[in-house]
């Protein structure tokens, strides 16, 4: 049986590559580390894999703004070809300065639109933040319209690293519609589900809004770091699911599973 290949893209300043690759190798998958200007040299060459992530870091030193560079990058180079692995469907993940990344060049909330509307500014602390927390799962009628996050529970826990985590949409009708439609996966929340303050609450998002996926589902950025907490090892209780893995597996785990 073909392994399901993972494309891991990074540039200077990503650190979080090697955790992203091996989370997705512990799930099965043949997972590949690749600057962003070997792909531009070969742009065909992203449609070789099936999973495409952005990891975590300070892409460029976050000049300008984290992910700002990057983004601009990818859209102006590769945005044809990013846009379309997305909208076949293919799992698409941005993690902390990924989500920034997928945001700022319009990849997300609207995958066909490919504008930015939403951003991630400066947390309301306005220092880096660093810690364990919670996160609801967001259902309605009991399913998530995100492909990664299936089979989770209602509440998980995942560590936070990042100093521009705030999420903000560009006005009420985009937050009402990202609502509406099920695309907001993860928000910020208390131990028992409840809406949290800080430090729990992080960053000051918009309506604790941790998580967001596109329309279809397949394009997920989040700022909670799930590559970091796929042994138990790596909690602070040693706490996993099944007593070796962390909830940061299961998230790895849908998306080679998917395809």
């Amino acid at each position: 049986m073909k392994k399901v290949k993972a494309l891991i893209l990074r540039t200077a300043g990503t650190n979080c590559d090697f955790e992203t690759q091996a989370a997705f190798e512990l799930c099965g998958a043949s997972a590949e580390k690749l600057h962003v200007n070997e792909l531009i040299e070969k742009r065909d060459k992203i449609f070789e894999y099936d999973i495409l992530a952005f990891p975590g870091g300070f892409s460029y030193g976050d000049d300008i703004a984290s992910g700002k560079i990057l983004s601009n990058e990818v859209k102006n180079k590769l945005g044809e070809k990013v846009q379309k692995f997305a909208l076949s469907g293919k799992p698409v993940i941005g993690i902390c300065n990924g989500f920034q990344v997928l945001v700022k060049m319009g990849l997300l909330p609207d995958s066909k639109l490919f504008k930015q509307i939403s951003t991630l500014s400066y947390n309301d602390s306005d220092k880096f933040e660093c810690r364990w927390v919670y996160l609801k799962t967001e259902k309605q009628k009991g399913v998530s319209k995100s492909l990664w996050v299936q089979n989770l529970p209602n509440i998980i826990s995942l560590p936070v690293a990042h100093g521009e985590g705030k999420f903000i949409p560009a006005d009420k009708k985009l937050l009402d519609d990202l609502n509406k439609n099920n695309q907001v996966v993860f928000r910020y929340s208390s131990k028992d589900g409840k809406n949290p303050k800080y430090p729990l609450d992080p960053n000051g998002s918009t309506e604790q809004i941790a998580g967001i996926c596109n329309a279809k589902g397949n394009v997920f950025g989040l700022m909670p770091h799930p590559e970091r907490y796929v042994f138990a090892l790596q909690h602070p209780g040693k706490e996993g699911f099944d007593g070796e893995h962390g909830w940061g597996k299961i998230i790895f785990q849908n998306a080679v599973d998917y395809i």
